[in-house]
């Protein structure tokens, strides 16, 4: 769908349950458009350094998205103390598969899903897009006919992603080597990586960057890639890196860098012209690749 093509959609708003542990139910919380569709579908990873908030975080994104005629399915999955990597990425990789096979009743189609993701979650987006068929991630089964389904997406939005975990590990530790005054994020963030990923080899091999830049075969959906340029907590030189290597190996990255904006400036400063800006950018690249 062309962009001048986009309709102001009226849409409503449900929570469902599509997965289940034990007596803990994981929810996701699906924006549809009022239409005849078939509208794009994007499966919406929220931030919290993997640790942290659930599938309310990014409802500004996510209406926005509704509104322009975009299927969103806003997940929870699980997250320590529950659970550590991989147990979020199986969740939402199952996910992916489960909203496949209930496209059509959601007014989409199963060959019309992307991913979206914001800060951890982006990370999370990234990783599934690269990886869609690793076992790990693919280890619980449909319980549908639709087995043979797989969670490839058609395209990945990032919205300052942790782009290697390991990178922001080593990078937050130096900053905290250094004393104090350093910035807060330091002190949330540390215990949390050590919390998700338990070692340094984990948060190596878990990383979008080191798995490109390790040779990893993977495949290479159209990457939207959102920052400011003053955000502390999501180091430039990784996403540097991300971007040269994605290139590289043959992919396609459109950057989108804002001007004076710190971490989260999005949900953090909805009203700025740049959060407005950096939405209507997204919406465009989804329509523009999907559908």
């Amino acid at each position: 769908m062309k962009a001048e093509a986009i309709t102001n959609y009226d849409f409503d708003t449900e929570d469902v349950e599509y997965l289940r542990h034990a007596d803990n139910p994981l929810l996701a919380r699906l924006f549809k458009p009022r239409g005849a569709g078939p509208f794009p579908l994007v499966v919406e990873l929220h931030g919290g350094a993997w640790c942290h908030g659930d599938r309310l975080n990014d409802t500004i994104i996510n209406e926005s998205l509704a509104r322009s005629g975009v299927v969103v399915a806003a997940l929870d999955f699980r997250m320590p103390p529950v659970a550590a990597y991989p147990a979020s990425l199986t969740d939402i990789n199952y996910a992916i598969r489960w909203l496949k096979t209930r496209a059509a009743e959601l007014g989409s189609r199963p060959d019309w899903v992307g991913i979206l993701g914001v800060s951890s979650g982006a990370h999370q987006a990234m990783l599934l897009g690269m990886r869609p068929r690793d076992p790990r991630y693919s280890a619980i089964a449909l319980t549908t006919t639709a087995a043979a389904v797989d969670a490839a997406v058609r395209c990945v939005v990032l919205c300052w992603p942790v782009i290697d975990p390991l990178g922001r590990y080593h990078y937050a530790k130096k900053l905290k080597a250094g004393g104090k005054p350093y910035p807060d994020l330091v002190d949330q963030v540390l215990p949390s990586h050590d919390e998700y990923w338990k070692t340094e080899e984990a948060m190596a091999e878990g990383s979008p960057v080191r798995a490109l830049e390790r040779g990893e075969q993977v495949e290479l959906p159209p990457v939207h890639y959102v920052q400011g340029t003053k955000d502390l907590a999501h180091p430039r030189p990784d996403l540097d890196r991300f971007v040269a290597e994605y290139r590289k190996a043959g992919g396609r990255v459109a950057l989108q860098l804002y001007e004076g904006e710190g971490q989260a400036f999005i949900t953090r400063n909805s009203a700025s012209p740049n959060a407005s800006k950096a939405i209507d950018k997204i919406i465009e690249f989804v329509h523009q690749e999907i559908g």
